[in-house]
């Protein structure tokens, strides 16, 4: 009776052994749980990188259709140049006002002017002996930079004894074209010489402005050795506007805010450089040595013959065909013959003293 319940138990653990063997081979056959979220997640994540490579192709598209150039295309397109077909035709082609294709050289397209171009037919159209005066105190101003203060004053300055003795003579027409280093003094003195030369060029003709540029500068040299002046531009500057000045007395003219008669334009000039001077006498020198020299050419050119004398201050005749054969070959222009008729008109003995 023991036997069998012993046998009867030891089957029954037996059978329970084998049911638990076969449980745990069936779930080791089993895929885990944790594995499928797994297979889930992997395959998510490469759904999301291929979204995201098709939106960044997307958004260089759009950058590429924003700045005009090329756009990429699926695989197996064609790919499009930087500039489209469409925009060449319409910067090549060019339409009328009836929607028509013009047709090439139909207009005449213009030159254009460059400021270089500009400036050098302007340049080119100033009076030839005025033109020649102008670039040479440009030369000699260049100098002066190059040189020095010390250096200029040695080389260029009016020197009786070099000019003389060493044969230097090209000091007279150097102190004559010195205007000092570039300012707004510079600039005002360069347009006041362009001024007047060119208005006594073209009144009196070529010739005649050569033999009056020659009779300053012969006697302003004197002047300046005499009154020791190494430089004497702004004499020649006031010289011209004071034969200018005496051509036409008694037109007005500006000066700052008032209005003057032409003949007291040279003092009024005089008067400025004193007060920029802060009162120096010596700033009124040039203008004096200016004044005289000026003088001198006007009463032996235009006082001197009305009272019987002779106008020895004519250019020769070889010098007049050579020079104003380009302004009507000698002979008298509208402005000469504005200033002759009013010289004409003055009245003797009725100018008004100088001082």
């Amino acid at each position: 009776m023991g036997l069998q319940i012993i046998s009867s138990r030891s089957t029954a653990a037996v059978a329970i052994i084998c049911i638990i063997c076969i449980i745990s081979s069936v779930d080791a056959k089993r895929p885990s749980l944790t594995f499928r979220p797994q297979r889930s997640i992997t395959f998510t994540s490469r759904q999301q990188h291929i979204q995201q490579q098709n939106n960044n192709i997307n958004i260089s598209n759009t950058i590429l259709d924003i700045r005009g150039g090329a756009t990429r295309k699926k695989r197996g397109g064609k790919t499009s140049t930087l500039y489209s077909s469409s925009q060449n035709k319409k910067s090549s082609t060019k339409k009328t006002a009836t929607g028509k294709a013009k047709v090439r050289g139909s207009v005449k397209d213009e030159p254009e002017k460059s400021a270089v171009s500009d400036t050098l037919k302007k340049y080119k159209a100033i009076l030839p002996l005025t033109r020649i005066y102008i670039t040479t105190v440009g030369i000699v101003t260049l100098l002066g930079l190059l040189l020095g203060e010390e250096m200029a004053q040695g080389v260029l300055a009016l020197d009786p004894i070099r000019t003389i003795n060493g044969l230097e003579l090209w000091r007279p027409i150097t102190a004559a074209c010195f205007l000092g280093p570039p300012s707004i003094g510079w600039l005002m003195n360069a347009y006041y010489l362009f001024e007047y030369g060119s208005s006594l060029e073209r009144a009196f003709g070529t010739a005649q402005h050569l033999l009056f540029l020659f009779i300053q500068i012969m006697f302003l040299s004197v002047c300046s050795i005499f009154f020791g002046q190494p430089f004497f531009a702004q004499s020649v500057i006031t010289s011209m506007l004071h034969v200018l000045s005496r051509s036409m007395p008694n037109q007005k003219v500006k000066w700052l805010i008032f209005t003057v008669p032409y003949w007291t334009l040279p003092y009024g000039l005089m008067a400025t450089d004193v007060l920029q001077a802060q009162g120096n006498a010596a700033a009124a020198l040039p203008h004096i040595m200016g004044i005289l020299s000026g003088h001198l050419y006007f009463f032996h050119k235009n006082v001197w013959p009305k009272i019987g004398g002779e106008d020895w201050l004519v250019p020769p005749e070889f010098m007049r065909r050579k020079l104003d054969q380009d302004y009507g070959g000698g002979d008298v222009s509208k402005s000469k013959e504005s200033i002759s008729n009013a010289l004409k008109s003055r009245k003797k003995g009725k100018g008004r003293k100088l001082g």
